[in-house]
């Protein structure tokens, strides 16, 4: 697992390989773990490609895309100008350190590949805003590298988060049990785990 670089088309969408390669596994398990109707708020939609596919594969269901990167902000919108789907949001602009986030309410909440490149704030901020907007039984999926016990789960992940805090010393693959610790001050339990292509969990929370 590495940091990759994107390439831009030229109507504005940018292309992430990591989000093809991963968007089908991930996909899979969202289509089981999701209820058949609500609307889910993605936290970090990156270029977009995840959730033009996700709405593609999962159209019972209302998507909100968020970002706060400007750049991301305009490929997401350049990719539902082409992937023209009715179940797909325009994206909001959305940091999670605000206090009020722009939706309201949401049934779901999903962030992909976030809280290991962010500050330990970000993570914290991004549950507690969950919590806020998520109704009681409401679910939280975080798909990323996890730390399981205090040890990292392949060597290429021990890799990567050295190369994470080279980066910035404030990044890093996340301990499991510290972000679920975290999560439980915030009515948010952790529910199940599910295992991922290329070393990669998903956490599931629901509110309490």
């Amino acid at each position: 697992m590495r940091l990759e670089d994107l390439s831009a088309s030229d109507d504005g969408r940018l292309a992430s390989p990591s989000a093809a390669r991963n968007r089908g596994a991930i996909a899979d398990v969202l289509a089981q773990v999701l209820p058949q109707e609500g609307l889910v708020l993605e936290v970090g939609s990156g270029t977009g490609e995840h959730v033009v596919h996700f709405a593609r594969v999962m159209p019972h269901l209302a998507w909100q895309p968020s970002e706060q990167d400007e750049a991301c902000l305009r490929s997401i919108s350049a990719w539902l100008a082409v992937e023209v789907q009715a179940n797909v949001r325009q994206p909001v602009f959305l940091d999670v350190a605000s206090a009020q986030w722009p939706i309201a309410a949401t049934d779901v909440i999903i962030s992909i590949n976030m809280i290991h490149i962010a500050p330990w704030s970000a993570a914290q901020a991004l549950l507690r805003g969950a919590s806020s907007i998520l109704p009681a039984g409401g679910l939280l999926c975080l798909y990323g590298p996890y730390r399981v016990a205090g040890k990292h789960t392949s060597a290429s992940n021990r890799a990567f988060d050295a190369e994470l805090r080279a980066m910035n010393s404030e990044w890093g693959v996340r301990d499991l049990d510290a972000v679920s610790s975290e999560a439980r001050a915030f009515n948010l339990d952790l529910e199940r785990t599910i295992q991922m292509p290329a070393n990669n969990l998903i956490a599931v929370f629901r509110k309490c």
